[in-house]
């Protein structure tokens, strides 16, 4: 995560507070670059039963394929915050629905071009999220995903 941005700081914090109700303990790996990712990723995955969660950075969506080159390299599982990382051979990703998210820009554009203050328009937060698994990443990191899992999923990559 790219540590001189305060989204960086409410990422970690809401992941350690679901991870403590679950005894699970976060590190966070600090990059400002993909070298620098590439390095706290491979350190990362020296421990045991770890994963990783890639938040929503626009450097970690700019570092998209090295991101996923150098989880599948360490067979580190790591879940993204778009489909477009699985579509690309990640392992699972859960993110909202971007091409939705940008269909409501479409409106907000509108709505300024006839006229409206962009300062009265109400802020809104996604509506739709999804979960798009990669079975063929899956299997090559060993892993048996659970039933369950794949049917709450939006989309399964076979």
């Amino acid at each position: 995560m790219h540590p001189d941005t305060a989204a960086h700081f409410e990422f970690l914090h809401a992941a350690e507070a679901v991870a403590a109700s679950l005894g699970i303990p976060v590190s966070a790996i600090s990059a400002r670059d993909g070298d620098e990712a590439v390095r706290g990723i491979a350190k990362f995955a020296d421990a045991p039963d770890g994963g990783l969660i890639v938040p929503p950075h626009p450097s970690n969506v700019g570092n998209h394929d090295l991101l996923i080159e150098s989880t599948a390299r360490l067979r580190l599982p790591a879940i993204y915050p778009f489909r477009s990382f699985v579509t690309s051979g990640g392992l699972i990703s859960y993110g909202f629905d971007q091409l939705e998210h940008w269909r409501g820009a479409a409106g907000y554009i509108d709505r300024m071009l006839r006229g409206a203050r962009p300062a009265d328009l109400p802020v809104q937060a996604p509506t739709k999220y999804e979960l798009v698994v990669n079975l063929k990443t899956a299997a090559a990191l060993g892993l048996t995903l659970l039933p369950s899992l794949l049917a709450r999923a939006d989309e399964v990559i076979e």
